[in-house]
C-alpha cells in the first residue's frame, strides 16, 4: 500500500511540475502574470540556454530582457550551444540540464528534426533505467504474494501496541521479506534514480527554444493542444487521448489488490483522480513535452507487460519443474516400499 502511495505521490509531482507552477522562472508582465507567447500559446521561461531563432519570439524575450537570468547579448545561439560548468547557474544545472539540452540540440540537429531528438533521448533514458525497472517490477510482482500473508501479520497484532508486540511484528515482517525476496526501500531507490533525470529533461526541453520553433506531424512543438484546438488544428487532440492512454496503461500496475477492499478503493479513488488532472493539465503542455510523455510512457507500458509475461512464464517453469521433482519423489518412494 505504501509504495503504491509513493508512486501515486510521484505522478502528482510530475503533474505539479508540467504545469509549471513556479511562476518566478517565467517571464511576467506589469501586472505579475505569466508571458505566453500568442503564437503557440506556451509559457516563456526566463532562463532559456541560447537565442531564439524566431523573430517573433525573439523580440518578446529582447523585450523582456531584465528579467532573463543571462542577457540576450551573452547568450549563445542554440547550434553553438556547448556543456560549460563556467555559465551553469547550479551544480544541477551543470550535471543534469545542460548535457540533456546539449545531447537534444546535435541530435535534433543529425536527425533534422527536435520533436524526434526529444522521442529518442527520452527512449534511450527508459533503456539505461531498464534493468532499474525490471528488478522494480519483479518486487512488485512479488509483493502481490506477500499482501495476503502481510495483511494476517497486521490482524495478528492489532491490538498489541507493547514494545515486545512491535518488535516480533518487525522480525516477523523482515522474514516475510526475505522470504518473498522483497526489499522495502527499493521503490524509494527507484523513484529517486528516475525522478531527478525526468525533471532534468522537462527543464532541458522547456529551455532551449530552437525546440518550439520546430515541428513534428504538422504540429509546432512549442504549440499547446490548448491553442492547436483553438485554432482549428484537430490533430493536437490525438495528443490528449495518447497522453490518456499512455499515463494509464504505465501507471496501471500501481492498482494491485493489497487484500484490503477499502484500502483498493481509495487507490483506484487516487488513481484516477490523478489521471482526470494529467489529463486535463496536457491542454497546457507543449508538444514536445507532450510527446516525451506519450513515448517514454508508451515505452514503459510496453516493457511492464513484456517484463510480466517472462515473470509468468518463469514462474510456471519453475511451478512445472517442482511438480515432476515432487512426482520423482514419489515415484521413488513407492519403489523403495516395493
Amino acid at each position: 500500500m505504501k509504495k503504491n502511495i509513493t508512486k501515486i505521490a510521484v505522478l502528482a509531482l510530475l503533474v505539479l511540475t508540467l504545469t509549471g507552477c513556479g511562476q518566478k522562472d517565467y517571464l511576467m508582465d506589469k501586472k505579475d502574470k505569466v508571458i505566453t507567447y500568442e503564437k503557440t500559446g506556451q509559457t516563456l521561461p526566463n532562463n532559456i540556454l541560447c537565442k531564439p531563432t524566431d523573430k517573433e519570439l525573439y523580440k518578446v524575450y529582447e523585450k523582456n530582457n531584465d528579467q532573463l537570468k543571462v542577457p540576450m547579448d551573452k547568450l549563445p545561439t542554440c547550434s553553438n550551444f556547448k556543456v560549460s560548468f563556467k555559465n551553469s547557474g547550479s551544480l544541477w544545472e551543470g550535471l543534469f540540464i545542460r548535457p540533456l539540452a546539449y545531447l537534444i540540440i546535435k541530435l535534433g540537429e543529425i536527425v533534422n528534426n527536435y520533436g524526434v531528438s526529444v522521442i529518442l533521448i527520452g527512449l534511450a533514458i527508459r533503456l539505461l533505467l531498464l534493468p532499474v525497472s525490471i528488478k522494480n517490477q519483479a518486487q512488485a510482482e512479488n509483493m502481490k504474494k506477500i499482501n495476503p500473508e502481510l495483511q494476517k501479520l497486521e490482524k495478528k497484532y492489532a491490538n498489541q501496541t507493547s514494545n515486545e508486540a512491535m518488535m516480533a511484528k518487525s522480525q516477523e515482517m523482515m522474514m516475510l521479506y526475505k522470504k518473498y525476496n522483497v526489499s522495502p526501500f527499493s521503490s524509494c531507490l527507484i523513484s529517486f534514480i528516475q525522478l531527478p533525470l525526468f525533471l532534468a529533461f522537462l527543464q532541458a526541453i522547456n529551455r532551449i527554444p530552437v525546440v518550439f520553433e520546430d515541428s513534428l506531424f504538422g504540429m509546432y512543438l512549442g504549440m499547446t493542444p490548448y491553442t492547436g484546438l483553438k485554432s482549428g488544428n484537430y490533430i493536437y487532440i490525438i495528443l490528449i487521448v495518447l497522453i490518456f492512454l499512455t499515463t494509464y496503461l504505465s501507471f496501471k500496475k500501481t492498482l494491485s489488490s493489497t487484500g484490503n477492499k477499502e484500502q483498493d478503493q481509495s487507490m483506484k479513488t487516487m488513481f484516477y483522480m490523478m489521471l482526470i488532472m494529467i489529463v486535463f493539465t496536457s491542454f497546457s503542455l507543449s508538444t514536445a513535452i507532450s510527446l516525451y510523455w506519450i513515448a517514454t510512457n508508451g515505452f514503459i507500458a510496453i516493457q511492464n507487460y513484456i517484463i510480466k509475461k517472462i515473470i509468468e512464464k518463469k514462474e510456471e517453469n519453475n511451478d512445472n519443474r517442482s511438480r515432476k521433482q515432487k512426482k520423482v519423489s514419489i515415484k521413488e518412494k513407492s519403489e523403495r516400499r516395493r
